[in-house]
């Protein structure tokens, strides 16, 4: 089959409004599934009695689960037991609880990286556990923690091509139905590997920008 660069340009518009929804509904869950991160690894960390139990049985089914059972269970089990849920929340929710379980694991790991001599200098300067948390070990925790953090969000962009599978109109979703009416396989599939590549490394690119500017302080 030869290249049709024609037929391309011709779906093009339809290409970036699928990537658009793909980064929309990438954005939401990454910001959601950092807050989940940060509270749900603080709390591991601090092995809270009555919440840490139930964020590691999260973490651990999350981790041990397909994403697209899951991802079906919130599409179609959630409104059979009363619970509606749209489409486009059907797919943030999927991609923030998957995340969210990674990321609880990446604040968690920088926490404990945390120097144990950080934690009895705040005591000795009366500080109560929350406050050094917040304030001392947070910051520590979040440069450790960064490389792994980021590496969950760029997973969780690239995932964002499972909601296929639901319906909702992302990038893979525009380009597989363009292969079944048009049959213009080989053109589809390399745009939306080029579109890909090209969100990853956007991301990859702000991330290293975030990196470097988060050490820049601490260098000498």
């Amino acid at each position: 089959m030869d290249f049709d660069i024609h037929y391309l340009l011709q779906q093009w518009p339809a290409l970036l409004k699928g990537v658009g929804v793909t980064l929309n509904v990438s954005l939401v869950a990454i910001a959601l599934s950092l807050v989940i991160g940060l509270i749900g690894g603080t709390l591991r960390y601090l092995q809270v009695r009555w919440a840490s139990p139930l964020i590691a049985g999260y973490v651990e089914f999350i981790r041990n689960t397909p994403l697209l059972g899951q991802m079906f269970f919130i599409y179609y089990g959630l409104p059979g037991l009363g619970v509606p849920v749209s489409l486009y929340w059907s797919g943030v929710l999927t991609l923030t609880l998957w995340a969210g379980a990674y990321q609880i694991e990446n604040f968690r790991g920088g926490l404990a990286s945390v120097p144990a001599g950080l934690r009895e200098a705040a005591t000795a300067m009366s500080l109560n556990r929350w406050q050094f948390m917040w304030l001392i070990a947070r910051p520590i925790a979040l440069r450790t923690s960064l490389p792994s953090l980021l590496n969950t969000t760029v997973s969780l962009l690239k995932n964002s091509a499972f909601l296929q599978a639901i319906g909702l109109a992302e990038l893979t979703y525009v380009a597989v139905n363009k292969i079944a009416s048009d049959f213009r396989t080989l053109e589809m599939l390399a745009a939306m590997c080029v579109l890909y590549l090209a969100l990853v490394g956007a991301l990859a690119l702000a991330s290293a920008w975030l990196e470097a500017r988060l050490h820049k302080p601490y260098r000498t």
